[in-house]
């Protein structure tokens, strides 16, 4: 609920945007950052959010913590963004063929950025965030929420609006297929370097 531009609810005291802003931005940026691995779409992505919960803060309904209203549209945003570049990819790719020489800068994703890894251990969290992100979206946001932000499934359940049970399933399908794929990712990856 929102009262003269404060931010309320059952779970928390009333506070000013500012305040949401200083509790919550640690929160969305790392949540985006493990969705795209880059630092400066990370930012973006984590300025879409306060835009959108500036914009929506009338819409918060007293059903749920704020933290998880602010996930849900962190979630989306991330998704979002990595459809668009998709897109953009995409087309960049569709234009690259029926022009030729063109001046268009090509459409590339930004290459792994992750501040948190140490140069040495990068190829390899490179090969495991390219497998969560070819993850379904459900089981992707489940693993993420559950294994990098560590996060409770009776919350995670709140925040996919399914149940514990669902988050559980998801859980262990993403977890099954991120061991399958890594399996078969590093057994190439040690024919190549043998």
């Amino acid at each position: 609920m929102v009262t003269n531009g404060n931010f309320h609810s059952n779970h928390t005291r009333i506070v000013s945007f500012e305040e949401i802003y200083r509790l919550y931005q640690g929160l969305v940026y790392n949540l985006a950052l493990q969705y795209i691995q880059n630092t400066e779409d990370a930012e973006e992505i984590m300025q879409d959010v306060f835009v959108a919960v500036y914009q929506s803060l009338h819409t918060f309904r007293n059903e749920a913590k704020p933290s998880t209203w602010i996930y849900r549209i962190t979630i989306n945003k991330s998704l979002d963004y990595i459809k668009a570049k998709k897109r953009k990819k995409r087309f960049g790719m569709f234009v690259s063929l029926f022009t030729e020489n063109s001046n268009e800068p090509s459409v590339e994703p930004h290459s792994f950025h992750h501040p948190g890894v140490q140069l040495e251990q990068q190829e390899a969290v490179e090969r495991i965030f390219a497998v969560i992100n070819r993850l379904p979206e459900n089981q992707r946001t489940a693993l993420i929420l559950s294994k990098l932000e560590q996060i409770k499934q009776t919350e995670i359940a709140e925040i996919m609006n399914i149940s514990a049970k669902a988050v559980e399933s998801l859980i262990q399908r993403a977890k099954a297929t991120l061991a399958k794929q890594l399996q078969h990712s590093s057994e190439g990856f040690k024919e190549r370097y043998r």
